[in-house]
C-alpha cells in the first residue's frame, strides 16, 4: 500500500530528455530583439504544457506566459527550464506568477555566470592553448578544443535534470512560502534591470548656459540632482509607452531613434 505522502510524478525521465533536447537545439530559435529567447523557451516547454494542462484555456494561458521576454545564457538556461518544469508539475497554473518571477529573477544572474564561464574563461584559456599548439603544427591543440566542447555539451545536457531536482526540493522545502520566493525573484529581477540603466544607457546633456562670468553646465546640475537622471527618465517613459495599446517594441525603438537624432542635431543630447 502506498503512503499518503507518495508523489506520483507526471514528468518522466523521457520528458526531461525531450525538453533537454529541444532546449539544446532550439533555445535561440527565432531569436529577436523584442522577446529574445521566448520562442525557444516556449518550444522547449510545449510537450510539458500539453501533458500538464489538459484544459485548452490553461494551455493558452501558460503558452502566453512562456512567450514573454526571456533572455539568458543558452548554456545554463536549461537549469531554469528544469526548475520551471518541477514547479509547474506540482503547482500547475497556480504557479504562473511564481514561474514568471523566477524566470525574470534568474535569467540575469545566470546570464552573467554563463557568459563569464562559457563565453570568456573557457574560450580564452583553452582556445589560446589550442591556437598556440595549432600554430606550432601540433594537432593535439585541435583535439583539446574538441574535447573541451564535448565536455561543455555533456555538462550543458545535465543542467536541466539538475534544475528539475532542485525545483522539487524548492517546492517541498518552501511549502506555502512560494509567494515569498516569487516576490524575492521579482525584486532581484527589478534590481538587475535597474542597475543596467546607468551602465548601459548613455544620454549626456551637453548644454552650457553662460551669464556673464558664470558658466553652468546642464549635465553637472543633473548629476547633482541624481546621477543618470536622464537615462532613468527615458527608461520610465519607454516603459510607460509600452503599456499603451498602439505601442509595441518596434515602434518604440523607431521613436527613440528619431528622438535621439533630433535631439542630437540640436545639441540637447550628446554621445
Amino acid at each position: 500500500m502506498k503512503s499518503a505522502n507518495t508523489k506520483t510524478n507526471k514528468i518522466t525521465k523521457k520528458d526531461l530528455f525531450q525538453a533537454n533536447w529541444r532546449w539544446l537545439w532550439s533555445s535561440q530559435i527565432c531569436w529577436n530583439y523584442e522577446r529574445m529567447m521566448s520562442t525557444g523557451y516556449l518550444y522547449t516547454m510545449l510537450p510539458t504544457i500539453k501533458k500538464l494542462y489538459p484544459d485548452p484555456d490553461d494551455r493558452k494561458a501558460m503558452m502566453k506566459m512562456h512567450n514573454q521576454f526571456f533572455n539568458t545564457n543558452a548554456y545554463v538556461g536549461g537549469f531554469i527550464v528544469g526548475m520551471d518544469m518541477a514547479i509547474e508539475e506540482k503547482e500547475g497554473r497556480k504557479a504562473e506568477r511564481t514561474i514568471a518571477g523566477l524566470k525574470t529573477g534568474l535569467m540575469g544572474p545566470f546570464a552573467g555566470v554563463g557568459d563569464t564561464i562559457f563565453g570568456v574563461i573557457l574560450p580564452t584559456i583553452f582556445g589560446s592553448i589550442a591556437a598556440y599548439m595549432g600554430l606550432k603544427g601540433n594537432p593535439v591543440g585541435a583535439i583539446i578544443w574538441l574535447l573541451v566542447n564535448f565536455a561543455v555539451l555533456f555538462l550543458r545536457f545535465g543542467l536541466l535534470p539538475l534544475g528539475y531536482s532542485q525545483g522539487e526540493k524548492l517546492i517541498y522545502a518552501a511549502g506555502d512560502k512560494l509567494n515569498r520566493i516569487t516576490d524575492a525573484a521579482i525584486l532581484l529581477g527589478v534590481t538587475v534591470v535597474g542597475a543596467l540603466i546607468p551602465t548601459v544607457i548613455s544620454a549626456p546633456v551637453p548644454l552650457v548656459f553662460k551669464t556673464g562670468k558664470v558658466v553652468l553646465k546642464a549635465q553637472t546640475v543633473l548629476d547633482q540632482i541624481m546621477p543618470s537622471l536622464v537615462p532613468v527618465i527615458l527608461v520610465a517613459v519607454a516603459y510607460w509607452l509600452l503599456g499603451k495599446k498602439k505601442m509595441n517594441s518596434t515602434r518604440l525603438i523607431v521613436s527613440v531613434l528619431i528622438l535621439g537624432i533630433v535631439l542630437g542635431a540640436f545639441g540637447i543630447i550628446g554621445k
